[in-house]
């Protein structure tokens, strides 16, 4: 029964409620990092660190924390964590850090993490809140790397840096743009809600 909870519990934040095109959060990201798939990947690990490890955190301290200051308590443990992701990229890839530039600060106030903190970690044990913490950001990293490998290689012709398309193709500028991310994001989550979703719902 346990195992089939932390399945369920896994799973739901990958498929139907799936934090970006069910839920709509976190869409500021599309803006920001989806114009290359390496930034959007270094981004997605921190979100995701970040997610799984504040609302384990939240849920060892559920018990313990006064509801007058609930939100501060989430804010402070969510932002040690989004520091440590900060300090280590400045370390190790200084380079990456400088290009984020002050996004990697700004996860902190990604909705998505606030969310699965309110609305599961407080109301449950350590492990699943880590599962769903750990889902949630899975489920934000696929539907933003999607999102960038059509960016990248309409916008520049090539993934990763590496150039796919060849001399004759010509670049989409919007694509590296921000109304770029909007466009593919509003076509993600219209393709998938009249696929996919609808399917589930009629099964």
């Amino acid at each position: 029964m346990a195992k089939s909870k932390l399945r369920k519990t896994f799973l739901e934040p990958l498929g139907k409620n799936n934090p970006v095109f069910v839920q709509i959060l976190g869409i500021c990201s599309t803006l920001a990092v989806t114009n290359k798939v390496q930034n959007t990947v270094v981004m997605t690990l921190g979100v995701t660190f970040t997610t799984a490890l504040s609302a384990w955190t939240i849920s060892l301290m559920r018990n313990h924390i006064p509801s007058r200051i609930r939100m501060m308590v989430e804010t402070m443990v969510i932002a040690a964590f989004v520091i440590i992701v900060d300090i280590v990229l400045k370390a190790y890839y200084p380079e990456m850090w400088k290009q984020l530039g002050p996004y990697v600060g700004l996860i902190i106030t990604n909705c998505i993490i606030m969310g699965r903190v309110e609305a599961f970690a407080l109301n449950n044990k350590p492990l699943p809140s880590l599962v769903d913490g750990f889902a949630s950001g899975l489920g934000y990293t696929y539907v933003l790397l999607s999102i960038a490998v059509v960016r990248e290689l309409l916008g520049s012709g090539s993934i990763w840096g590496i150039r796919i398309l060849g001399s004759w193709w010509t670049n989409w500028s919007i694509m590296i743009m921000p109304p770029g991310g909007f466009f593919v994001l509003a076509i993600i989550i219209w393709v998938i809600r009249e696929t996919i979703m609808k399917e589930e719902s009629h099964a």
